[in-house]
């Protein structure tokens, strides 16, 4: 059911092993550590592989993380604000993903810019639980959705190309 790349991927994402959540104050410190470690390996096997495609930090606890997250597409990059809450009942529930600058404008989101992981994403990190991270939710969860649905947006004159400023750079 999942084609060759996303296996590829998926078996570069080191597996987390602690379950543990924000309310955990004894174990959380060192499932945040895996997290930082998964996602790190997520990203140096994106540059390597010339994929580059999201900035992700935390606030001091691990609970709240935000970056910003970009497509190409017709070779125009479009950014992305990025945010999410880590749920206090992580990792059984999977972090909500959310592009608030997107909020509204497509059915396979909810409000507050909360993309729609819910038939896909979901039930494969349910089955997964403590297995699965944050790399896994970008990897399966919020990448596949900018794939499917940016181009969407762009073809509807939704989501429309901004060009840095200078400054911006």
């Amino acid at each position: 059911m999942v084609d060759e790349g996303t296996r590829k991927t998926l078996s570069s994402i080191p597996l987390l092993k602690t379950k543990a959540g924000p309310r955990d104050k004894e174990l959380w410190p060192t499932r945040l550590k895996e997290e930082y470690q998964a996602l790190i390996k997520y990203v140096q096997n994106n540059k390597e592989a010339d994929n580059d495609w999201f900035r992700l930090e935390s606030d001091k606890t691990g609970t709240k993380w935000f970056g910003k997250c970009w497509y190409v597409h017709n070779l125009l990059k479009y950014e992305f604000d990025l945010e999410f809450d880590i749920p206090v009942t992580y990792p059984t529930t999977a972090p909500e993903l959310a592009l608030p600058s997107l909020d509204g404008k497509t059915a396979k989101m909810y409000r507050g810019g909360k993309i729609c992981l819910t038939d896909h994403f979901k039930p494969l990190w349910a089955r997964n639980v403590p297995k699965f991270g944050i790399a896994h939710a970008m990897a399966l969860g919020l990448g596949p959705w900018l794939a499917v649905e940016v181009p969407e947006l762009i073809e509807r004159g939704v989501v429309k190309y901004q060009e840095k400023s200078d400054e911006a750079k």
